[in-house]
């Protein structure tokens, strides 16, 4: 698994010299765009390294399946005028979303941040999208072995992202598991090159974009 890793953090490194210029021009659109911050953050459940260890998640209160890690994008939609504490998916032409966010997310650019994610290990650029700690409790008691995902790095990209469209109920979300523990039974440096190649054309031409 070294060389697997070693190649995401030899990309993503790469990856963000080569898009430093366009983040650049996008952190300026966002900050001149609407009222609010440049970038989003948010807590997300990463990896899960118990490998189904006995015991429980002894350490925490709240057993939320995984290590928490905050995700990094750049913000996508207006800045609400009260703090809304509910974690809920996105949704198609989603009206909180700004004229600059629905650019940058048709073609994947408010990702572009993650990629510090990776070089800090919290995700590889190839892996199972990392959820919302409330959504993946919600989801692990409706759907069996949900929580098998979180055996591998969350990625940027994966199997299931480049397969089928963004979640929009759950058996969109049951159809994504199968394809992220397919992933994760034949993971390795090749498979994850591959999945990082044929996200080329999904980005340039749009699919599963909201």
């Amino acid at each position: 698994m070294r060389g697997q890793r070693l190649l995401n953090v030899v990309v993503a490194a790469i990856a963000l010299v080569l898009a430093l210029p366009v983040m650049v021009v996008v952190a300026l659109l966002v900050k001149l765009s609407s009222r609010g911050p440049i970038f989003y953050t948010q807590l997300r459940v990463g990896v899960d390294r118990r490998q189904g260890r006995p015991g429980g998640n002894w350490r925490r209160k709240v057993d939320y399946g995984g290590r928490l890690f905050k995700i990094y994008k750049f913000r996508t939609m207006y800045v609400p005028e009260t703090s809304d504490p509910d974690q809920t998916w996105a949704q198609p032409n989603d009206p909180r979303v700004t004229p600059v966010g629905r650019f940058l997310r048709a073609y994947r650019l408010d990702e572009l941040p993650q990629l510090w994610n990776v070089l800090k290990g919290d995700m590889n650029i190839v892996g199972p999208r990392p959820e919302q700690p409330a959504i993946f409790m919600e989801l692990r008691e409706q759907i069996h072995g949900y929580t098998l995902r979180q055996r591998v790095l969350p990625g940027i990209t994966g199997w299931a992202q480049i397969n089928q469209q963004y979640d929009r109920c759950i058996d969109d979300v049951r159809r994504k598991l199968e394809y992220d523990l397919e992933y994760a039974a034949r993971q390795s440096a090749l498979e994850d090159l591959k999945i990082m190649l044929r996200t080329v054309p999904v980005i340039v031409f749009r699919k599963g974009a909201l």
